[in-house]
């Protein structure tokens, strides 16, 4: 694999005066608004499940909003280059607020599935334009801080979005996690409105519809047969074949619709660069470890452990200061160095310790040991997360920093999404197995199990139920394992790229 030059992509010197920390600001509000709700329904999930029921449904919740995401992050990222990213931004922004008004107005687990898809067809694009956007504003040698600033921003989402999520459903509903979105959005929106400027870099606009369509189609397919395999539909029925078949046809199909697309979505021509391609699947790798593994924890410690919303959000603050540490570490070092290929080799392997920790979670297990693997796989996935687009901008030609960074959120969020719809499905079927079809007295099946349900059974009834939780959660985190161990090996394969214009 070959590298283009570092000047492929400088730092435009004649583009608007801009007001870069007010721009930072706004785009680290948005960029949080969308992390947020990655994470804040996850404490929320055990008393929505019992609000609107299906606990066989609760990993939809989170991945009709990864896998909305998913899909339109490659097109945002491609539109922000041919449209500019300032108008893409208005446009993500609205149909995420919507989404959001949608959501809090859910009355069945359907209408929030759907509503939640909604939400990710808005939150895709602030993602990807976030990350965007500091490239037109900053030069390369200053980037690694920000990046930093901006996984601790995802890192900070991982211990607000439970908390706030936890706090709305103790004091207020859980349709407040939603509707709290739209006077954050709506301030951060204004703050971009009125300090970014159209850099008058658009190019003249040509649609990649085939490519869009087929990877539709591909990710979808994906993620429905990884969410519903082996649980809903056996692996080797007709729906799962047909399934697979479907996306392994839509993934050839999107790579032919590539090769002749004037402005493809995704640029093959990006894969012979060697820091992409293997960011790219460092990224499928860790964006399964955070997204996947974050899901089930507040539902351990509720279920399991019997804590509260709010207590299950402040029980995992050290997996936020792990991450938070490792960014800042990892953007500082890049900023004074230069350097970066160390960060992913050594956050890998940090991340590996923590998760072989929690492949031993038990109701019973020392909290001191718990809280060190949060902080441990915490700040594994800290350290690596600055490197991916500070190294990929600063590699790729301008023309195609859009969709490179694109790119990298696209992998990212299929990791999540077949992560999370994955792991919901290991989930059931280990609680089914667990409790071996035992019914619980007031209950119709355990799919209606909540904290405030679980609260009213008898001690030896919460002390099997925690047991079977321990027991279906376990077996995520050997996985969370093996995708570090996996992410570290290629990470040894990364060529480095001395960072431009550094001090």
């Amino acid at each position: 694999m070959t590298d283009t030059h570092p000047q492929s992509a400088p730092h435009e010197a004649d583009t608007p005066p801009q007001n870069v920390k007010l721009i930072i600001a706004s785009v680290a509000v948005l960029l949080l608004l969308a992390a947020l709700d990655q994470t804040i329904v996850s404490t929320a999930l055990p008393t929505i499940v019992a609000d609107l029921g299906g606990l066989e449904h609760l990993s939809w919740v989170v991945t009709s909003y990864i896998l909305a995401t998913t899909i339109v992050a490659p097109l945002y990222g491609k539109f922000g280059d041919v449209f500019g990213r300032r108008n893409m931004v208005f446009t993500s922004v609205t149909i995420f607020l919507l989404g959001s008004v949608f959501c809090g107005l859910s009355q069945t687990m359907g209408q929030l599935i759907a509503a939640r898809a909604i939400q990710g067809l808005g939150g895709g694009g602030l993602f990807v334009l976030a990350l965007s956007i500091i490239a037109d504003v900053l030069p390369p040698k200053d980037r690694g801080k920000i990046q930093g600033v901006f996984a601790g921003v995802f890192g900070l989402s991982s211990v607000i979005g439970p908390l706030l999520g936890g706090w709305f459903v103790d004091a207020l509903s859980w349709h407040w996690i939603f509707f709290i979105n739209l006077p954050i959005g709506a301030i951060a929106l204004l703050g971009f409105l009125l300090n970014f400027k159209p850099l008058g870099l658009r190019k003249k606009p040509s649609i990649d519809f085939l490519g869009a369509a087929t990877l539709t189609v591909a990710l979808s397919s994906l993620v429905l047969v990884t969410a519903l395999g082996g649980r809903d539909i056996a692996w080797d029925s007709f729906t799962a074949i047909g399934l697979i078949l479907l996306a392994i046809v839509a993934t050839l199909g999107f790579l032919w619709a590539e090769t002749r697309a004037v402005e493809p979505i995704l640029p093959l021509k990006l894969f012979k660069i060697n820091v992409f391609t293997v960011t790219s699947i460092m990224q499928l790798c860790t964006g399964a470890m955070m997204l996947g593994g974050l899901t089930f924890l507040p539902v351990f410690l509720q279920m399991a452990n019997g804590a509260t919303a709010t207590q299950s959000g402040l029980q995992m603050v050290p997996l936020t200061a792990g991450i938070l540490i490792g960014s800042t570490s990892s953007g500082r070092f890049m900023s004074r160095t230069g350097r970066y290929r160390i960060l992913p080799i050594a956050g890998t392997t940090v991340s590996i310790l923590g998760a072989l920790i929690l492949t031993q979670i038990a109701p019973d297990m020392n909290m001191t040991v718990f809280y060190l693997s949060l902080v441990l796989f915490g700040l594994g996935l800290g350290l690596s997360f600055p490197v991916f687009t500070t190294a990929v901008q600063n590699t790729v030609p301008r023309g195609d920093l859009g969709a490179a960074t694109a790119a990298g959120v696209l992998f990212r969020q299929i990791g999540g999404a077949v992560a999370v719809a994955l792991f919901g499905a290991i989930f059931a079927s280990g609680m089914a197995r667990a409790m071996g079809g035992q019914q619980i007295e007031g209950m119709a099946s355990v799919s209606e199990l909540g904290p405030q349900i679980l609260a009213e059974l008898s001690p030896e009834m919460q002390n099997q139920i925690g047991q079977s939780v321990a027991q279906a959660v376990q077996p995520i985190y050997w996985v969370v394992a093996v995708l570090a161990v996996l992410a570290l090996i290629v990470a040894l394969f990364l060529k480095e790229q001395e960072l431009q214009g550094r001090d």
